[in-house]
């Protein structure tokens, strides 16, 4: 099943001042995805500034202290459509102490769309959001080799950071790696050929999005219904003893009468019915937002699993991670933490630091006491209360979780791995 309603949702990510937000901004307006009082606006903040005409960063560039400063900080998210796809991207910052919002845009996204400038090539914050993007499960990557005008638009200069960004996926396991080289600001093959590169004769950036097929992944996994609300309404005409389970299906799907367990109490039943605003279903898709009603009378409440029954999740207060530690402050051994997994809240600590990620050799350094801003390591994690899980790598949406400290700051983003 390809992406429900044929909605791509793509992350951008590069070095600073490649040229990310420019390239939206193109975007937008090339395909009427900007209003008129934006572009208008754009056009006088540039004019301001001693320009000419559009600055097309400047569109989604919505901060003040983004503009002044030229970057982008915050996540920017944007929406625009073709007629073959709807599209919803997330701008995510190109400096390096902006990396966690990297890791909120990526772990949404179904495709990276990596900047590159073609003049420096690789850089080490090249590589670090291509290998988070790999390693929050991203698999389909659009390598765009910008400021070919400024390199003449010689073919050398994409050859080379094409063979070298394919290289690096490669060392990482692999995924399918389409590139393209642009000028976000002149407009080559963002959106139309271009014929300052006879020798390029693949699609445009525009057409790669519009092409691409990416695979829903979570419609083809097992069932897993995180509970979020127990709905108990006053007794109505044909409602006499309501109880049913709100919540989302974030994987696979359900029918009526389909066998079920509840964990982590392991007790069976039966769903008896799904039940949603515009009515009864017989079958409920991940994605989903639905009520469940079941055969028996249980103790279910929020934070509880149900899954299906000849493949359940797991049951873990103990277990291995890889965390991007996004916090200033640094991670200590034995530090208490609250971790949100799914609909469920438990706390945590930190038990131990097998080693930290060399984001550039890839190499695993021990041993490690402690992970700064930016470090990804892997670690041990125990809990007071059991965590329902899968691994990351088998499921996105039952295998991540965040980590908070005792301000109510977001300290890591995590990633269970097998036992």
């Amino acid at each position: 099943m390809l992406l429900s309603g044929n909605v791509l949702r793509f992350t951008t990510a590069g070095n600073v001042d490649d040229g990310k937000s420019t390239l939206i901004g193109r975007l937008l307006v090339e395909t009427q995805g900007a209003f008129e009082d934006q572009i208008e606006g754009a056009k006088r903040e540039n004019e301001r500034r001693g320009g000419k005409g559009i600055d097309f960063s400047l569109l989604t560039d919505g901060l003040r202290a983004e503009r002044e400063q030229g970057i982008t900080i915050d996540v920017a998210y944007r929406y625009f459509a073709t007629p073959k796809r709807k599209f919803i991207i997330a701008d995510a910052p190109g400096h390096e102490q902006y990396t966690r919002n990297l890791v909120t845009s990526a772990s949404t996204s179904d495709v990276a769309l990596i900047l590159i400038d073609a003049r420096h090539g690789m850089l080490t914050q090249s590589r670090r959001h291509a290998f988070i993007a790999h390693l929050l499960g991203i698999r389909h990557f659009i390598v765009a080799i910008n400021k070919m005008d400024l390199v003449d638009y010689r073919r050398e200069h994409y050859e080379e950071i094409r063979k070298d960004f394919t290289t690096f996926i490669d060392r990482l396991g692999g995924a399918a790696i389409y590139c393209v080289p642009i000028s976000a600001l002149k407009g080559d093959l963002v959106t139309e050929s271009s014929t300052r590169m006879p020798w390029y004769t693949g699609p445009t950036l525009l057409e790669l999005l519009e092409s691409i097929e990416v695979d829903d992944q979570q419609h083809k996994l097992h069932f897993r219904f995180p509970v979020q609300l127990v709905s108990r309404p006053p007794a109505s005409p044909g409602f006499p003893d309501f109880r049913g389970y709100m919540g989302r299906v974030v994987s696979g799907s359900i029918r009526v009468g389909d066998h079920v367990v509840v964990l982590p109490s392991r007790a069976r039943t039966t769903v008896t019915g799904i039940v949603t605003h515009d009515g009864l279903l017989q079958e409920a898709f991940a994605r989903q937002s639905v009520t469940l009603t079941l055969a028996d009378d249980l103790d279910v409440g929020r934070g509880d699993m149900i899954s299906c029954e000849p493949q359940p999740p797991q049951v873990r207060t103990e277990f291995k991670a890889t965390l991007c530690w996004i916090s200033e402050q640094k991670l200590h051994l034995n530090q208490r933490y609250t971790l949100r997994h799914t609909t469920k809240t438990v706390r945590a600590i930190i038990g131990e630091i097998n080693h930290r990620l060399n984001v550039n050799t890839l190499e695993c350094e021990s041993p490690i006491s402690e992970l700064q801003t930016n470090d990804i390591g892997q670690v041990r994690i125990k809990t007071l209360q059991p965590v329902v899980c899968d691994p990351y790598s088998v499921n996105r949406q039952t295998g991540g979780f965040v980590l908070i400290d005792e301000n109510n700051d977001t300290v890591a983003a995590g990633m269970i791995e097998e036992k």
